[in-house]
């Protein structure tokens, strides 16, 4: 026995709304080229994680073991920056063009699917967060060395990072806020 489809009820809108409205959601795939240029931008970054690996290693047997960890640093620091593509890409494109077929493939991250606008938020405040921290730790340790850096850079720098924690705190408290209120 063949099921035959539900047919489907004509809409009551006027037609010009169904194409508007059928134009603004194929309008999303006008995202797609964002996405394939922050692709672009990973790939850039992977160039320039190597080059710094390269240049750091080649005189890893005179480093100081604080020559180590500012080296260490930078490159977190760039891995950092490169799980911050990865997740706008992601969750971008998942959640504003179509979602990604992967079928069951063992290495799916667990939250590819999951993070929604307010999640990616976070996450991007908080790489944001991390990526500042690991610049003014390793300005203190290029101080705490005997380098010289100046007053204003340093200043500015700490301006910043506490700029980035006072905002990812308020829209922690912004998203508590609006899940705990009535969705309309």
């Amino acid at each position: 026995m063949t099921h035959s489809p539900t047919p489907r009820h004509p809409s009551s809108k006027p037609a010009i709304e169904r194409w508007l409205e059928t134009g603004l959601f194929r309008a999303r795939w006008l995202m797609a080229p964002f996405y394939v240029g922050l692709v672009v931008a990973l790939a850039a970054l992977v160039v320039v994680f190597f080059r710094e690996a390269f240049v750091e290693f080649s005189h890893v047997m005179t480093m100081t073991p604080e020559g180590a960890i500012l080296m260490v640093l930078s490159l977190i620091d760039l891995s950092l920056a490169g799980n911050l593509l990865l997740i706008v890409i992601f969750s971008g494109y998942e959640n504003f063009v179509s979602k990604i077929d992967t079928g069951d493939h063992e290495d799916r991250p667990s939250w590819m699917g999951t993070v929604d606008f307010s999640g990616l938020k976070m996450k991007l405040i908080a790489s944001i967060v991390a990526i500042s921290a690991i610049a003014l730790l390793k300005a203190f340790m290029k101080l705490a060395e005997g380098e010289q850096i100046d007053d204003r850079h340093l200043a500015w720098l700490v301006a910043i990072h506490v700029t980035f924690v006072v905002s990812g705190v308020l829209l922690a408290v912004m998203d508590l806020l609006t899940s705990k209120t009535d969705k309309h």
